[in-house]
């Protein structure tokens, strides 16, 4: 079977303001657990490579799939619905599947488009090993946990326990050279070290994407991924993807020991909240190599912040800012705008309160 993997076009990604173009890790480690099991496998990365929906409907009428998979978050959508609705066009015999986030949870409207056959819901690795399987050998697809069709949607699977029985992401069907970081001029390798989030920040997925409970990849796996992405795809700034990678200090401290001892000196940057850093762990970790920091800043008001369940404070905010100028680590402050409650006069102090954090560079997205 051919499954062809789609990462739709989309030009306006808030991360752009950053300079941020990154592999889609989702679809390419799918993509290497089926290339694994012999599944012939190709990626489209359409932001990275700039091709619109109509040069994609040319790629999926050369390649032929049997498959067409689409990932999607909430900004991608229609994008992702025109790709579905062009490939099926293109090729009426291939199985339109569409995963991720969006797809995830509101999977019942997805499927009133008639162009759109089935939906994998959550992680998906190991659910679309299951399911191009199953079609070869023309098994039952209501057997498969995690998915949804217009006939009947089937229970959700657990999610994946042990992540270091997972490949690395299938890098060498992405266009390595074409991912970039803050406008600098170096190739920029992303990796995930840990699924899930304990906390349950109102305006968040990812605990009900990944689970509750932090499953977490062991150090030596973490900087092997990292050795590899320098040494085989020339990769010299590094950004791990986690939803939150400081949680665990004893896990953080043993991949900075891991690090140094093989010494390994590429930069690299990480997201973090503000209330599992300190000046000791900082420290610890720019010795390592870690010049950015990613921040949940959310809102200059501690009702909202309590509202929303994000657990942080005002004060814990500015004091970790200041940690990281002291420490000369580069900061990226995340905003949420639009929360219920927030104002004209609300988001108007939180832009002003980002401003006197001096962030190296703020990011505001708002709610959807």
């Amino acid at each position: 079977m051919k499954v062809l993997m789609i990462n739709p076009p989309y030009n306006s990604s808030k991360y752009k303001f950053i300079g941020l173009v990154a592999p889609p890790l989702g679809i390419s480690y799918i993509a290497a657990v089926l290339e694994l099991d012999g599944v012939e496998v190709k990626i489209i990365d359409a932001p990275a490579v700039s091709l619109d929906h109509e040069a994609i409907q040319e790629e999926v009428k050369k390649y032929r799939p049997d498959m067409v998979a689409i990932t999607s978050v909430t900004p991608t959508l229609p994008s992702a619905l025109r790709v579905a609705r062009m490939s099926k066009e293109a090729c009426p015999e291939a199985l339109i599947v569409l995963g991720g986030y969006h797809p995830t949870f509101t999977y019942p409207e997805l499927l009133k488009y008639d162009f759109i056959d089935l939906i994998v819901r959550g992680e998906g690795e190991y659910t679309m090993l299951e399911l191009v399987r199953t079609l070869e050998e023309g098994g039952d697809l209501k057997k498969i946990r995690g998915i949804a069709t217009t006939d009947f949607t089937t229970p959700s699977r657990p999610v994946i326990d042990d992540l270091d029985t997972l490949p690395f992401p299938a890098r060498h069907l992405l266009p390595m050279e074409d991912y970039k970081i803050m406008n600098m001029k170096l190739p920029v390798g992303t990796l995930v070290s840990g699924r899930g989030c304990p906390y349950q920040c109102s305006f968040c997925a990812s605990s009900a994407m990944h689970g509750q409970k932090l499953r977490l990849r062991s150090s030596d796996s973490v900087v092997d991924e990292m050795e590899h992405l320098v040494d085989d795809h020339n990769s010299e700034m590094l950004a791990f993807m986690d939803d939150t990678f400081c949680l665990n200090k004893k896990r953080i401290i043993d991949i900075c020991d891991e690090i140094k001892s093989r010494k390994f000196d590429n930069y690299w940057g990480c997201t973090a909240r503000v209330d599992t850093l300190s000046e000791e762990l900082l420290q610890k970790m720019k010795d390592a190599g870690c010049i950015t920091l990613f921040l949940g800043v959310e809102s200059a008001d501690q009702q909202n912040l309590n509202e929303i369940n994000k657990n942080i404070t005002i004060s814990k905010i500015k004091k970790t800012f200041e940690l990281t100028r002291k420490l000369g680590v580069r900061t990226i402050a995340s905003v949420v705008l639009g929360m219920p409650g927030d104002t004209r006069k609300s988001i108007e102090n939180t832009v002003r309160f980002v401003k006197n954090l001096e962030p190296n560079y703020a990011i505001f997205s708002l709610a959807t």
